[in-house]
C-alpha cells in the first residue's frame, strides 16, 4: 500500500490543490480517469467560449444593416474553427500535468474506495489521512448511440455536420445552438415546453426567447418520438403537445438535457460517505463528508455546479487542509452568465423565487438607452432588472440581458460583496458614456421603487 499526505480524486479545479500541497512538501496522489484539467478547459466553459467568439463575429456581420452597413460573408472556414479549438484542447492535459512538482504522483485510472481511507486505482492501494473527491459531473446520456452530448463536441473529430438538431432548453443547449446557427450550420433546437432558460428570471427569459428565436430555429412544445439513423443522418419523428407528429432530418443530433454526478464509479458503498437522491455527495460546511478526513468539492457535491464556484471552493479547502483555516466558506452570492446572443448575467434571487418564498421586495426594470454607448449598439432589448429589499435597500437579485452583461455584472457584484446597498450604485461616479453607465438609471429607478414602497405602505 502506498501512503500519501493527501489523495485527490479528479484533476479539474482540484489540481490547483495538488500544486499547492506539492509546493509545501506534502506527498500527494492525484487520480484522473480522463483528461487533466477536467470538464471546463477540455469539454466545457473554455472551448465553448472559444467557439462563441466566432459566432459573435459572424452575427455582427450578418446584422450590420442596423448600422446602415451592407455586408456579406463570403466564406466561414468551419474546419479551421474546429481545428484551432481542437489544438487548444490538445495541450490542456500536458499543461496541467506540468504544473506538478516531484511531490505529486499522477495516477491515470478510475479510483474506487476500498474503505473510508483506502482508494484503489489500477490495482494499487493508496491511503492518506486526507482525501478529496472532485469528480465533477457528466452529461445525461444521449438517447441514441450515434447522438452526441456536449462531451462529443470537444474535440470534434471526423466530418463536421452540415445540419444539427439540439435537444434542450438550458444554457448549454442555447450556447451551442447559437454557435452552430451563427456559423452557417443548419440548426434546429427542440424545447419540450414554452420556456427556454427556465431558471432565469421570467422577465429576462421572455426577452431572451423573443430575441434568440430571431436567429435560431426553435420548435417549442416539441420532443422526439422516434429516431432512425441510417446513411449518416438522423430521421426524426417529432411530436408536439397536441400529439401532432412531423418529420425532420439532420446529420447530427445532440442532447443537452442536463448533467449527472460521476460518483457512481467510486464504490462509495464501501465507505460511510452518504449521497443524496441525485447521487451527489453530502458534506458539511467545511466540505467534509460523513467519512472523517474525506472531503468533496465542486460539482460532485451538486451544490453550485459552476466552474468559478468550484475554483473558489478548492481555494478555501486548501486553506482548511494546509493553512489551518477555521472559518467555513459561505458564499454570499453566486453569479452566473449565459454566453449567447443575447447574453445574460444574473445574481441572487429571481422574482418568481421571491414570490414563492414570500420575500418582501420591490422591483425595477430599466432599459439601457440612457447610455450613449448602449444606444450605439442600436439594440432595443437590453434590460437591467433589480429586486430590492425595501426595508434595507439590499440587492436581493440583479438580472441583466444585453451585450457584455457578464462584464457589467461585476460592478454590481462588488457592491453586493462589500456593502450591499443599491444606493451605492446610485451615488457612484460612472465613466461617460461607457456601457456600464446603463447601471446608473437602473439604480436610480430601484431606489425610487423603494421610496415609493414606503410612501404607499
Amino acid at each position: 500500500m502506498k501512503n500519501f499526505d493527501l489523495i485527490i480524486i479528479g484533476a479539474g479545479r482540484a489540481s490547483n490543490l495538488a500544486v499547492k500541497a506539492g509546493k509545501m512538501g506534502k506527498k500527494v496522489a492525484i487520480i484522473e480517469k480522463s483528461k487533466f484539467g477536467g470538464t471546463c478547459p477540455n469539454r466545457g466553459c473554455v472551448p465553448s467560449k472559444l467557439l462563441i467568439a466566432y459566432a459573435n463575429v459572424a452575427r455582427s456581420i450578418k446584422e450590420s444593416k442596423r448600422h446602415f452597413i451592407d455586408s456579406t460573408i463570403d466564406k466561414i472556414d468551419i474546419k479551421k474553427i474546429f481545428d484551432e479549438t481542437n489544438l487548444y484542447i490538445s495541450k490542456i492535459d500536458s499543461n496541467y500535468k506540468n504544473k506538478f512538482n516531484e511531490n505529486v504522483q499522477i495516477f491515470e485510472g478510475t479510483a474506487k474506495f476500498k474503505s473510508n481511507n483506502v482508494v484503489i486505482v489500477n490495482n494499487e492501494e493508496l491511503t492518506a489521512p486526507k482525501i478529496v473527491i472532485a469528480t465533477g459531473t457528466r452529461p445525461v446520456k444521449a438517447e441514441h448511440e450515434k447522438a452526441w452530448t456536449s462531451d462529443d463536441i470537444f474535440p470534434l473529430e471526423g466530418e463536421i455536420p452540415k445540419s444539427i438538431t439540439i435537444v434542450g432548453s438550458g444554457f448549454i443547449a442555447c450556447e451551442l445552438a447559437n454557435f452552430f446557427s451563427a456559423i452557417g450550420i443548419k440548426t434546429k433546437l427542440l424545447v419540450r415546453s414554452q420556456r427556454i432558460l427556465g431558471n432565469e428570471d421570467e422577465d429576462i427569459s421572455a426577452i431572451f426567447k423573443e430575441e434568440f428565436s430571431k436567429n435560431v430555429d426553435i420548435l417549442f412544445d416539441t420532443s422526439i418520438k422516434n429516431i432512425n439513423y441510417s446513411n449518416n443522418k438522423f430521421d426524426l419523428e417529432l411530436i408536439n403537445k397536441n400529439n401532432e407528429t412531423s418529420k425532420h432530418t439532420s446529420q447530427a443530433l445532440l442532447y443537452a438535457t442536463g448533467r449527472v454526478a460521476n460518483t457512481d464509479t467510486l464504490e462509495l458503498q464501501n465507505t460511510s460517505i452518504q449521497i443524496d437522491e441525485r447521487s451527489f455527495i453530502k458534506r458539511d460546511e467545511y466540505f467534509q463528508t460523513n467519512a472523517k478526513g474525506v472531503y468533496v468539492v465542486g460539482d460532485a457535491s451538486g451544490k453550485y455546479m459552476l466552474q468559478h464556484a468550484a475554483a473558489y471552493e478548492v481555494n478555501h479547502l486548501g486553506k482548511i487542509l494546509l493553512e489551518d483555516e477555521k472559518e467555513a466558506l459561505k458564499f454570499k452570492y453566486m453569479p452566473h452568465a449565459v454566453f449567447t446572443d443575447p447574453e445574460i448575467a444574473s445574481v441572487g434571487i429571481t422574482e418568481q423565487k421571491a414570490k414563492v418564498n414570500n420575500i418582501e421586495y420591490v422591483v425595477s426594470i430599466t432599459n439601457w438607452q440612457a447610455s450613449a454607448k448602449a444606444m450605439s449598439l442600436r439594440l432595443k432589448y437590453p434590460r437591467t432588472k433589480f429586486i430590492i429589499n425595501p426595508n434595507t435597500y439590499e440587492i436581493l437579485g440583479c438580472h441583466l440581458i444585453g451585450p457584455e452583461a457578464s462584464t457589467m455584472m461585476h460592478q454590481i457584484l462588488a457592491v453586493m460583496h462589500i456593502d450591499n446597498d443599491i444606493r451605492h450604485l446610485k451615488e457612484m461616479l460612472y465613466i461617460h458614456p461607457a456601457l456600464s453607465e446603463a447601471i446608473l438609471p437602473a439604480a436610480v429607478e430601484a431606489v425610487k421603487a423603494v421610496e415609493d414602497f414606503h410612501v404607499h405602505n
